[in-house]
């Protein structure tokens, strides 16, 4: 004969469960990969990977800048990032690309104040990287911060070469990259470009 369980009445010592607060929040105990950033001016920013939930911060950073850093970043002019782009940048396939933003959390909404990104060629061991730092966030070392970073990423990936393409008059990155060991060769074909590789 099976034992009558009389569920009105309370088991003592049973255990409650949690809040709703709690039972549904995120966990503030887990590992995260944002990291806080001290700008030279004493400024604080969060980098971290991109996420897709980025894309209008993304367009809202490229609204923001001047038309020769576009320029610089891309190649070529474009006036707006398409809605389509920015989704796409911001979700990324794991085993071929690598993107990390500078949040600026200190306004509502947050901003994207940099983006470093990789893209890993698997047949020839290498990647193409880029970076963009927001005008009125340059020459506080943030460029130098995510290129250390994607060069980290692949050598953690155990890449042999990182590679990138640079504009002649994009002095500053080309002296960033010198310092950082990297080569450069004039592009034949494209007049004021330049191919700079860091052998790893």
């Amino acid at each position: 004969m099976q034992p009558v369980v009389d569920f009105a009445t309370p088991i003592r010592n049973a255990a409650l469960p949690p809040p709703s607060n709690r039972r549904f929040a995120r966990d503030q105990a887990a590992p995260s990969d944002s990291e806080p950033v001290a700008t030279r001016d004493g400024r604080t920013l969060r980098l971290r990977p991109i996420e897709p939930g980025d894309a209008q911060a993304l367009r809202r950073c490229f609204k923001r800048l001047p038309a020769q850093d576009i320029r610089r970043r891309f190649m070529h002019m474009l006036t707006e990032l398409p809605e389509p782009m920015a989704q796409r940048l911001c979700r990324l396939d794991p085993a071929t690309e690598v993107a990390y933003v500078l949040v600026d959390d200190t306004v509502t909404p947050a901003e994207v104040r940099g983006v470093g990104r990789l893209f890993i060629d698997q047949s020839s061991d290498s990647a193409e990287f880029s970076v963009l730092v927001e005008r009125d966030w340059t020459r506080l070392g943030l460029g130098a911060l995510l290129m250390h970073r994607l060069v980290d990423a692949c050598r953690e990936r155990g890449l042999a070469e990182l590679w990138g393409y640079v504009l002649v008059e994009n002095r500053p990155m080309l002296r960033l990259c010198g310092e950082l060991g990297f080569t450069s060769r004039m592009i034949p074909d494209e007049p004021g470009t330049a191919q700079i590789t860091l052998k790893l």
